[in-house]
């Protein structure tokens, strides 16, 4: 009778406590988890998704994008050299999520096919990251790289970038490049993705947008580029510096980019128009900056995309508008537009002083010339614009850590429904994307924390049952 007693006393208590632990369990699982990890290239934008607003217009020579945007403020300093103490020090080399600096400049960019790379009509920019890309946990070693007989030995290159999937052998592994002639033989047959390149520092000063395909790698168009790397290296200084007799100044200061303040008709880059040889004897004072980047004209396949108007920010948004020729000429380069024509877009933009990866990008649209299509292209009488028109509203998502590899993987639960052809539209949309892209930057210890809970609430139910074990026990044997 008194065993009785003392288990008595003690169920009730357990009784209650085992399922609140329980309860809490659950209810606390995965916290902390989600988390900035610079360490493994992990930043997290306070929103996971954004607003764009495009316009296309066309006449018989030209075709004209605008996009515009909301963005607390414009960052339009890249890549710049400040002077302390007689050691230049580089400022804005693509870092992990927000330059805490303001030295990286904002930018959009847009993916055109026609037809050419189907599965890129449904699934737009997730075709072209594969594994080893840089800014990824599995990133390729830069040496490894530039002993690659293509990456680096023909190309020159030495880390991974956007490519397409039928570029490699084994689309788990980026250094298996088909051959040379295959990789001709595509090209040739259109199996490449253009890419328009605006950026608000590196080229929107000199009136250009730079022109880009991806194959087998992000590659330029023929021709010479808006911008070329201002640093002597022997030397540890610039190749260049501001024409005091052109512009009254020697360099910019520190202060003004630290605080984000420039002027659009003021000077925040160097251009060669007004850029003299550095002067290492010059009177430099700690503070001073120098862009590590000259601006030039582009010459060239490379020079094909202009901007229209002015493209500024003001009021809270960029307002941004491309124009080039319908068909450039260049089919190696550049996909032609024509009446009639129905093409895939994929569009990303760069805000918040981010580069890389840490952007937000598009599922893809269809564009029409004269045909239903996602964004209707408006035809222009003149040579002018008429923007009176609607806009098509697109939702951008921050696409996480998410590679072709692994969404065509046993890993990927769509897997098969990629294998079948379904569009990534029919299975999600944009927010799903931009958490489920999240998560997967988490992946392993959200698993363990949810096994880990399995295995907590595994056991605090056996222990519940334990200690409710002595109230279903008989009282009749202690009374006799």
């Amino acid at each position: 009778m008194a065993n009785n007693k003392i288990g008595h006393r003690v169920s009730p208590w357990l009784a209650l406590a085992l399922p609140a632990a329980l309860a809490l369990t659950w209810a606390t699982q995965g916290s902390g988890v989600i988390k900035n990890d610079h360490d493994r290239n992990i930043h997290i934008p306070d929103e996971l998704t954004m607003p764009l607003q495009v316009q296309v217009a066309y006449n018989d020579d030209e075709v004209f994008f605008r996009y515009r945007w909301p963005a607390e403020q414009a960052y339009v300093y890249h890549d710049m050299l400040r002077y302390e103490d007689g050691v230049w020090h580089r400022h804005g080399a693509s870092p992990i999520g927000s330059d805490p600096d303001n030295a990286y400049e904002d930018r959009v960019t847009m993916l055109v096919d026609d037809g050419s790379v189907p599965e890129f009509g449904r699934y737009g920019g997730y075709i072209t990251v594969g594994s080893g890309m840089r800014y990824f946990p599995d990133v390729a070693g830069a040496q490894e790289v530039r002993d690659h007989p293509h990456l680096g030995e023909a190309l020159g290159r030495s880390d991974v970038r956007k490519y397409l999937p039928a570029t490699r052998t084994d689309q788990n592994d980026w250094r298996s490049v088909v051959n040379a002639d295959l990789l001709s033989a595509q090209r040739e047959a259109g199996y490449f993705l253009d890419l328009w390149h605006w950026r608000a520092g590196r080229s929107n000063p000199v009136g250009m947008a730079d022109d880009n395909w991806v194959g087998e790698y992000r590659n330029s168009d023929a021709g010479r580029g808006a911008f070329t790397t201002n640093w002597d290296g022997e030397n540890a200084q610039p190749n260049w510096m501001f024409d005091p007799d052109a512009v009254a100044i020697h360099a910019l200061r520190w202060e003004d980019i630290a605080a984000n303040r420039f002027d659009f008709d003021g000077l925040y880059y160097l251009a060669e128009d007004f850029a003299v040889e550095f002067d290492p004897d010059h009177d430099w004072q700690n503070g001073d900056v120098i862009p590590r980047r000259l601006l030039r004209q582009p010459e060239g396949s490379r020079a094909a995309i202009r901007v229209h108007g002015d493209a500024r920010w003001a009021d809270g948004h960029w307002d941004v508008t491309l124009v080039r020729a319908m068909d450039t000429g260049s089919p190696l380069d550049d996909k032609a537009f024509r009446e009639q024509g129905r093409y895939d877009l994929g569009i990303a933009v760069h805000r918040n002083a981010t580069g890389s990866r840490w952007h937000y990008v598009s599922l893809p649209y269809s564009l029409g010339f004269g045909r239903e299509a996602d964004i209707q292209a408006q035809r222009l009488n003149g040579s002018e614009p008429d923007w009176s028109g609607d806009w098509t509203d697109i939702t951008l998502l921050y696409p996480g850590q998410v590679n072709w590899p692994l969404l065509i993987s046993d890993a990927h639960a769509g897997a098969k429904d990629i294998a079948d052809g379904t569009a990534v539209r029919a299975r999600h949309n944009e927010k799903q994307l931009a958490y489920y892209g999240m998560e997967m930057e988490f992946n392993g210890p959200i698993t363990a924390r949810w096994g880990l809970t399995l295995f907590t609430g595994l056991f605090l139910m056996l222990g519940m049952t334990l200690a409710l074990l002595p109230a279903f026990r008989s009282n009749q044997k202690g009374d006799l």
